[in-house]
């Protein structure tokens, strides 16, 4: 019983100090310092998703039907991520990859919504671009799942 109200103490310690952060820390504070603003143009809703992993709405992206071909870059650091012949339509609702430019990206497990995902965040300045998983239709079997407002395309001439 004892052991059970110390953890029981310990969880509302650790959820009142992340609410308590959310609510009193500005907000420019709340990236992490891993994670560096370089444009300076981005929308309130790409720094959300580039900076506290934050995911846009399915469908929305005007990348998914780009079927032009050249080079897909950070809209943070503008750092070159995916080739256009790796994109293919998964259904899923973000634009999707096969596979990423060498040394693109760094990942790490991310445990949210109950679940193991695979997250991805740009290898250059840190932002958080999306999921990679195991359900891709090549060779290489990956999926890489990317919020399209992450990114910016450039033909090639």
């Amino acid at each position: 019983m004892k052991k059970l109200n110390k953890t029981r103490r310990l969880f509302f310690k650790l959820f009142g100090i992340t609410i308590f952060s959310y609510l009193l820390i500005p907000y420019k504070f709340l990236y992490s310092a891993t994670k560096k603003i370089i444009n300076k143009n981005l929308t309130e809703e790409q720094k959300k998703i580039l900076f506290n992993e934050g995911t846009e709405r399915p469908f929305t992206s005007s990348l998914l039907n780009e079927k032009r071909e050249g080079y897909y870059h950070c809209a943070n650091c503008d750092a070159k991520l995916f080739s256009s012949k790796s994109k293919f339509d998964s259904g899923t609702g973000w634009p999707s990859f096969t596979e990423a430019l060498p040394g693109a990206f760094k990942t790490k497990t991310d445990y949210s919504f109950g679940m193991k995902r695979i997250e991805y965040h740009c290898s250059n300045c840190g932002a958080h671009h999306g999921h990679v998983f195991e359900d891709g239709p090549s060779e290489t079997g990956k999926r890489f799942c990317n919020n399209g407002l992450c990114l910016i395309f450039k033909p090639s001439n």
